[in-house]
C-alpha cells in the first residue's frame, strides 16, 4: 500500500491566521505545493486564491499531484449561489477537487431543504465539470445523531440524483480543522465519528480530515475504510513520524 496516495497535504491558513505577511504566506504555500510534487502525494489542498499558483507549479513539474480547494470555508453559511460562483472560479483556475463546507448550522436548525438544495446543485456543478466533490460536515459541531443524519442526507441526495458511476467522486468529509471546540476537545476526525460516517454515508467514500497525526493513526483510518486523509503533516506521516501540526 502506498499511503501517500491517501494523503491530501493541506495548508489552509490565511496570512493573518499564520501570523505572516501575504508574501511570506505565499512562500509557505509554494513550499507545501513543491513538497507534494516531490513526495507524490495524492493532492495538495489549498485556499481558492492559491489554486492558480499550484496549477502553474504542477504543470511545470509535469506532476500528477491533484489540486483541491475549499468552498465557503470555514463556516459554510453562504447561500447556494455564492457557493456555486466560488466553485466555478476555482474550476476555471484549475482545481480538481472541490471541498464544500456544508451549511451544518442550517441543518441543525432544521432547514433541511436548503441543505439538500446546496448538495444537489453544487455536486451537479462539480460532476458536470469532471471534478471530485467533498462535503465537509464539521463533526465537532455535531452530536452523534446529527453526524448520522447529515451523512445519510448527503448520501440520499447523491444516490437519488446521480448515476452509480459517480458515487466514488462524492465524498463526505469530517472537518475543516478551524472549528473552535470547548475544553480542547478534538475538532477533527475521531475514530467514533468516522465510523458513524462510514456506516451512514455508504456507498459514498469518506475523507478523514484533521486529528490524524501518525502513520499508525493514518493506517488505522484506512483500515476502517477511509479513502482520503487530510493533514498538514503529510510528509511526517508518510515517513512514519508524528506530526505536531494542529491539523
Amino acid at each position: 500500500m502506498n499511503i501517500k496516495q491517501y494523503l491530501d497535504s493541506t495548508y489552509l491558513k490565511t496570512a493573518s491566521q499564520a501570523g505572516l505577511s501575504e508574501s511570506h504566506n505565499v512562500l509557505v504555500v509554494e513550499k507545501f505545493i513543491q513538497e507534494a510534487i516531490d513526495e507524490n502525494f495524492k493532492l495538495i489542498m489549498i485556499r481558492p486564491d492559491m489554486v492558480s499558483i499550484a496549477r502553474k507549479m504542477i504543470t511545470a513539474a509535469d506532476s500528477n499531484v491533484q489540486i483541491g480547494t475549499v468552498i465557503d470555508f470555514p463556516e459554510g453559511k453562504s447561500g447556494v449561489e455564492a457557493k456555486l460562483n466560488e466553485a466555478m472560479d476555482a474550476i476555471q483556475d484549475g482545481a480538481d477537487d472541490l471541498d464544500f463546507v456544508c451549511n451544518y448550522e442550517a441543518f441543525k436548525e432544521g432547514n433541511v431543504d436548503l441543505v439538500k438544495e446546496e448538495i444537489l446543485k453544487c455536486t451537479q456543478l462539480g460532476l458536470d465539470n469532471n471534478k471530485v466533490v467533498k462535503w465537509i460536515i464539521e463533526v465537532a459541531a455535531l452530536d452523534d445523531k446529527q453526524i448520522i443524519q447529515l451523512s445519510a442526507l448527503i448520501k440520499n441526495v447523491v444516490v437519488s440524483n446521480f448515476k452509480e458511476e459517480y458515487f466514488n467522486s462524492v465524498f463526505v468529509k469530517s472537518s475543516t480543522g478551524f472549528f473552535k471546540t470547548e475544553n480542547d476537545l478534538p475538532n477533527g476526525a475521531t475514530v467514533s465519528s468516522i465510523i458513524l460516517m462510514l456506516e451512514n454515508a455508504s456507498p459514498l467514500p469518506i475523507k478523514a480530515a484533521g486529528g490524524v497525526r501518525t502513520y499508525e493513526e493514518a493506517l488505522g483510518m484506512i483500515r476502517l475504510g477511509v479513502k482520503r486523509i487530510g493533514t498538514s503533516g503529510a510528509k511526517a506521516i508518510a515517513n512514519g513520524e508524528s506530526t505536531q501540526s494542529g491539523y
